[in-house]
């Protein structure tokens, strides 16, 4: 049972607010087991990076303090869009294309913030929700572009969501990045970085050990307001 279904058969038992209160108390825990007992510190690297983010701001929640470190220090970071937003406030298509440019714009003026270059930002603009769904000719396409992405830059290392984060754009974003990599053929650390496996991967039943096994954990104190910055546009937008 995936984890969608799984949610929807739980709603049916437990009352909505019941299950936030749930939800909220085992992220909580899962989290502090994992930053304190489940991972392993690592000292800052200075290897370029390239992030691939599935929508407008999980860059920042996922490893925005990473972005912030390496570009203090110099180091290149590319950071690429997979799909437009369109979907983030509502189902209401009169308002879409409108979205999908402020999202776009709030993207580059937050990146500023980050030390990211306009110039190393990409927004690949694939409909919003529609990425575990692509059809084989735009899946080809779209691995393509990734692959592209990559070879333009040659990253040392490569940041992508979680492979079980609980979210469809976010885990075809794993995949679609991995047959990139293998594509290109080239030698790069993928480093996967999570969103909402903490919050949705309902009590262990969708996670293995092995899932969350090799944890590390960066300080990002030193950058820790640009992240805050960062963070506060996206909710004041």
């Amino acid at each position: 049972m995936r984890t969608k279904e799984f949610l929807k058969f739980f709603q049916k038992l437990v009352p909505i607010d019941l299950l936030y209160l749930l939800q909220n108390i085992h992220s909580n825990l899962l989290f502090r087991w994992i930053l304190l007992k489940g991972s392993e510190p690592i000292t800052f690297s200075k290897k370029s990076a390239i992030v691939f983010s599935p929508h407008q701001d999980d860059e920042t929640f996922g490893c925005g303090g990473m972005i912030a470190l390496k570009r203090e220090h110099g180091i290149p970071v590319t950071v690429a869009f997979l799909t437009d937003g369109q979907s983030s406030h509502g189902p209401d298509s009169q308002i879409k294309e409108k979205i999908i440019q402020i999202r776009k714009q709030e993207a580059v003026e937050a990146l500023e913030i980050l030390g990211v270059e306009t110039s190393k930002i990409h927004f690949l603009e694939k409909p919003d929700g529609s990425l575990q769904d692509l059809q084989k000719e735009q899946r080809e396409q779209t691995i393509q572009q990734l692959a592209e992405l990559i070879k333009s830059y040659q990253p040392e290392e490569v940041y992508v969501p979680h492979k079980k984060d609980c979210h469809k754009d976010h885990e075809a974003t794993y995949e679609l990045v991995k047959e990139a990599i293998a594509q290109v053929g080239i030698e790069v650390e993928l480093l996967q970085y999570p969103i909402w496996l903490f919050w949705r991967a309902p009590l262990f039943i969708m996670l293995k050990v092995q899932d969350i096994a090799a944890a590390y954990r960066l300080s990002i104190e030193s950058v820790q307001d640009k992240k805050t910055r960062r963070s506060l546009l996206l909710f004041s937008a």
